[in-house]
């Protein structure tokens, strides 16, 4: 086990009308803050006029910024950075689902920042201040509502970068699974995609003797499998809802990377997907994850066995330890097919035309992934195996 250091600052605010308390909270940072949604899907369930009544009710002066799309665009936050600067905000409430806290976070610390908020991105600067954050979370998926990491597109280019800093953390979340009742199915398969692939990010490490947080990710991924079924068969499900949204903020606050190293190569080969094909993050996921899997099983199979066993339950004879590792794979696909997922590039209607060009951005600082290094040669490999 590695050395570490754990601290999230985050106030969950969990359960039915949880949101009903957020005013309180966002007045602890700010009486002036912007308000940064996605769609409509706010304004018809009901949720956008439950939170301006709340914000002018408490006096709290706030200003709009409103169409957030999936894979959230730079020139939007661009937008709000000047809004903020315009309007003397202190502060921004996020609602929505990874989307828009990342468009606040990369906000957040674009408005005190003199040069390009794209800088952080591209690793020419590092923050060193950020407006706090508050979220009301309606989409389980990326886990940003307790991260220190944002991921944004520059539409300029079609890059899809991340960033991290201590000081993007948001202050509070609010999490009712009532909020998420309005996903489709497939907009709830995508973020349980999101979540079981931040599990397995840091499930596949190369540390030794992390059996607590082995234990505490197998038993993540095993809520996940139990569930997904679940709410996909009655989609207001309240419990099986809660038990994803809950795991989704545990999978990605760093509670379960302590004492190990995760790999991540799969999020960098699939932002490049979702940067250029526009695809949901949780696709791509879904397709790239077990084509890294087939990849790099070699370099250590048995924590691959030890996956197929705990998680899967692959438990009948197999001639050899292949045959083991193979079968969990194929189960892992099996469960993003099950919940109507894609597997293979080719379903969503992607050929291999950019594969090169897409495995030269993904490595142009240099190699991807810890649990092996990946270099521009092995993420074309893994796209060729994942079409």
């Amino acid at each position: 086990m590695e050395d570490f250091v754990y601290q999230n600052t985050t106030k969950i605010l969990f359960g039915r009308n949880a949101e009903q308390k957020f005013a309180s909270e966002v007045k602890a940072f700010a009486d002036r803050i912007l308000l940064v949604y996605g769609g409509g899907s706010i304004k018809k369930n009901g949720l956008y006029n439950r939170i301006v009544k709340q914000l002018q009710d408490n006096d709290i002066y706030f200003v709009e910024l409103g169409g957030v799309q999936p894979n959230p665009l730079l020139s939007l936050a661009k937008t709000g950075i000047e809004l903020c600067r315009t309007h003397d905000l202190q502060g921004i409430l996020s609602v929505g689902g990874g989307s828009c806290i990342d468009t606040a976070k990369t906000i957040a610390v674009g408005v005190k920042y003199c040069g390009d908020v794209w800088d952080f991105y591209d690793g020419k600067a590092e923050a060193k201040t950020a407006l706090p954050i508050g979220v009301i979370l309606t989409i389980p998926a990326s886990g940003s509502e307790s991260s220190d990491s944002c991921v944004i597109t520059n539409d300029s280019d079609a890059n899809k970068r991340a960033m991290g800093s201590e000081f993007i953390v948001p202050r509070f979340a609010v999490l009712n699974p009532e909020n998420t009742t309005s996903l489709s199915a497939y907009q709830t398969a995508c973020g349980i995609a999101d979540i079981f692939s931040h599990l397995m990010e840091r499930y596949f490490t190369q540390v030794n003797h992390v059996d607590f947080t082995d234990r505490l990710l197998e038993a993540s991924m095993k809520t996940l499998l139990v569930n997904a079924p679940k709410v996909l068969k009655q989609l207001d499900n309240y419990d099986a809802r809660a038990e994803i949204m809950w795991a989704g903020t545990i999978a990605h606050n760093n509670l379960l990377n302590t004492g190990r190293i995760g790999d991540w190569a799969s999020h960098m080969i699939e932002h490049e997907l979702s940067g250029i094909y526009d695809i949901p993050h949780g696709a791509g996921l879904s397709i790239i994850f077990p084509a890294w899997m087939k990849y790099v099983c070699t370099h250590n199979k048995s924590r691959f066995i030890q996956f197929a066993v705990r998680v899967f339950d692959v438990d009948f004879p197999f001639d050899d330890e292949e045959s083991i590792v193979y079968e969990g794979i194929n189960r892992l696909e099996a469960f993003f097919s099950a919940m109507g997922l894609p597997t293979r590039l080719h379903q969503m209607n992607i050929g291999n035309e950019m594969f090169a060009q897409m495995a030269n951005r993904c490595c142009k600082k240099g190699s991807v992934g810890h649990f092996i290094e990946l270099h521009e040669k092995d993420v074309y490999q893994i796209y060729c195996l994942a079409k």
